[in-house]
């Protein structure tokens, strides 16, 4: 018998639109859930536990971020799955209809065979023919039946576990987007803790801000704006003297006493309250985190999209995802700058600066210090047109990271840890 056709085409849709599809979801989700007012008042209880205490104010913002960073990836890993198994219920979803399909001839022939059964042979000798091919077609027709019977049943049984993994996933989806929020929330309270902590700084901040901006639309380069922020701007200009006391400083270290530093940075055993960097940004190589959760898609050196060698590298990540200072920095620049969009430049010490751009908020200001972890900004919703208008096949968030040394770009690769830049097993 020949193999009937589905009586409408249902191809399987990849696994992105499934992505889309889920994405859309948990965003149709996450409107939906809202704190109970007594979390709330918890949230609030525990950082009014934290005032004037800014050491734990930053301590507890790491945490907070470190703990969404984790949630995020929590939240790709189930949006993965949950896609996997739509496409995986859709595909047992169409071989189900064209067994339908096909089901229905078989059981339409038997149905007729039973209205007008064969004649036996005894009676009529003429219709040994007919008999002889009602025998040949339930002969074809009983075992094809069987075994579409049995297909059938193992792939409603396989539907059946699908959809309840399904429902599973959701349910995983929810918590993590609840915890999500509830971080959110959290870290959201702790930054407006920390800005009431900085009042008596907001006039200046905000004068050095409005100065900047108009240095901004001035220069031409990224070197041009750092040069004249770290002649021009006070806090700026402070910044950079304590960096390079810190550094002066350092060069008389022992030897014995910059291991011990570099220790207590890799144990996390550090002071929140220091305003200078733990270790020389130069001796931290193969230990920084990438500021954000994601996957890099272009490195230092790749085509930037338009023709030219990259100067940074590019991480995709997600919608709200929080970046993080991957390094002790003092805050050199924050806000707008040509086509970079939002711009974060911060400086590291030892002649380095730390670039980022592609973020939709910056939640730091010129001449702060911050420290390895904090947060320090939040990616958009969608992938912001900047850093040299780089023509990414990614249309999700991404973040633009440039090293800089002595005012020149530098490949950032060997300060990445290991596990972070995998390298080694995707080298380009």
């Amino acid at each position: 018998m020949a193999a009937p056709q589905a009586d409408a085409a249902d191809p399987t849709q990849s696994l992105d639109a499934k992505r889309a599809e889920t994405a859309e979801e948990l965003d149709r989700l996450s409107r939906a859930i809202t704190l109970s007012e007594q979390r709330m008042a918890d949230l609030r209880a525990e950082v009014d536990a934290l005032r004037q205490d800014e050491a734990a104010i930053r301590a507890s913002m790491i945490e907070t971020a470190d703990r969404q960073r984790e949630l995020t990836t929590r939240m790709a890993e189930a949006e993965d799955r949950f896609s996997t198994l739509r496409g995986d219920e859709d595909e047992i979803t169409a071989s189900l209809r064209e067994r339908r399909v096909l089901l229905a001839e078989v059981l339409a022939g038997l149905q007729r065979m039973g209205r007008n059964p064969p004649p036996a042979l005894l009676v009529a000798a003429e219709d040994a023919l007919a008999s002889v091919r009602s025998a040949i077609l339930l002969g074809a027709v009983v075992p094809e039946m069987r075994e579409e019977t049995e297909q059938l049943a193992l792939d409603l049984a396989r539907l059946k576990a699908v959809r309840e993994d399904i429902e599973e996933e959701r349910a995983k989806l929810v918590s993590a987007r609840t915890d999500q929020i509830v971080e959110e929330e959290r870290l959201a309270l702790l930054l407006a803790e920390k800005r009431d902590m900085q009042g008596d700084r907001e006039r200046r901040i905000e004068e050095e801000r409005v100065a900047a901006a108009r240095l901004a639309e001035r220069a031409s380069s990224l070197g041009e704006l750092i040069a004249s922020l770290e002649t021009e701007i006070s806090s700026v200009r402070e910044a950079a003297e304590q960096a390079r006391e810190a550094t002066r400083l350092r060069e008389q270290q022992s030897e014995e006493e910059l291991e011990r530093a570099r220790n207590r940075a890799a144990s996390g055993d550090l002071d929140m309250e220091r305003f200078s960097p733990a270790v020389p940004f130069a001796s931290r190589t193969a230990t920084l985190e990438l500021p954000v959760e994601g996957a890099v898609e272009r490195w230092y050196g790749d085509d930037d999209g338009t023709g030219h060698p990259l100067q940074g590298i590019m991480v995709a990540s997600r919608s709200g995802a929080l970046v993080q200072a991957p390094a002790d920095a003092w805050v050199v620049y924050a806000g707008p700058f040509r086509t970079y969009g939002q711009l974060l430049i911060l400086n590291a010490g030892d002649e380095y600066h730390i670039v980022m751009a592609g973020m939709d908020r910056i939640d730091v200001s010129p001449g702060q210090f911050v420290v390895t972890g904090e947060p320090v900004a939040a990616m958009g919703e969608t992938r912001l047109a900047g850093a040299a208008a780089l023509a990414l096949v990614s249309g999700q968030p991404t973040l633009y990271i440039e090293f800089r040394k002595d005012g020149q770009p530098v490949d950032p690769d060997p300060w990445w840890a290991n596990d972070t830049s995998g390298r080694a097993s995707n080298d380009s």
